[in-house]
């Protein structure tokens, strides 16, 4: 299994060369609000959101010192916005005066601020501060029980058992391969298993779509030919990934016609 693991980082290390967080940020305190607010919600939903955010509350201070009402009309379009501005509010406020305004860059000071559990502080620490961390959010959990590197459902569990898989220096990118691989390929409902190029080291392949053709049209985000997640994408975005999933389905259609592809 830990082989197979490893391989599958390796393959999807291939498949996603640009894999990176899909919510822009130009700072700890950007990424720390911006992953707050994408709870129930998608990473786009929050990078149209938090321009405007950011230009009215660009500190800790400020968004501590903010008209929760005014908060809450900015954040509106992220849902659950009330719970959200409490959020918010409460952490800049705990940076403030806990902090001296500054995002802490370890896991046992993030998750005393409000609204931050293990997910947003592996998130912070990761891609912020250069802190191996393993986020387990709804994707990752539905793959790596897929995968067969776990089969637990608490997603602290979850972290504990898929890090004794991986070394710790490759937590934080397999975090954002499984990701994209969950979001652009291997969905909840239906996995496009048929076009998919990791398929036959995949222990649940045949729980989702096998034909070619129509696992094809199940393909999400710039493999669907759709912009992505971020407003701001890096300059080799999609990248090779569209690439190969086209070259999947292709191998995969003419195989179905009995051609050479």
């Amino acid at each position: 299994m830990v082989r197979r693991a490893r391989r599958i980082n390796r393959e999807l290390a291939e498949l996603y060369p640009y894999a990176h967080p899909e919510l822009d940020f130009d700072n700890p305190f950007q990424l720390l609000v911006a992953t707050v607010l994408s709870a129930q919600t998608t990473d786009l939903r929050v990078n149209q959101t938090t321009p405007a955010l950011f230009a009215k509350y660009p500190t800790p201070e400020d968004m501590a010192a903010a008209n929760p009402e005014e908060l809450e009309e900015i954040i509106r379009p992220t849902g659950f916005f009330r719970n959200k501005a409490k959020s918010l509010i409460g952490l800049s406020t705990a940076l403030r005066d806990e902090f001296d305004g500054e995002v802490p860059g370890r896991l046992a000071d993030l998750v005393t601020l409000p609204g931050v559990g293990r997910k947003t502080a592996n998130v912070v620490l990761g891609n912020a501060f250069g802190v191996p961390g393993i986020t387990v959010d709804t994707h990752f959990g539905r793959l790596a029980r897929r995968f067969g590197w776990t089969t637990e459902e608490d997603p602290v569990k979850v972290e504990l058992a898929v890090a004794e898989i991986f070394p710790k220096s490759e937590w934080t990118m397999l975090s954002h391969r499984v990701v994209f691989h969950g979001r652009r390929i291997c969905h909840s409902q239906k996995p496009a298993c048929g076009a998919c190029p990791i398929a036959p080291l995949c222990p649940a392949y045949g729980e989702g779509e096998l034909d070619p053709e129509k696992a094809r049209k199940l393909l999400k985000y710039e493999m669907g030919g759709q912009p992505g997640q971020r407003l701001r994408p890096p300059s080799d975005f999609p990248g090779e990934a569209a690439a190969r999933a086209d070259a999947a389905a292709h191998r995969g259609k003419a195989a179905d016609q009995g051609v050479e592809a």
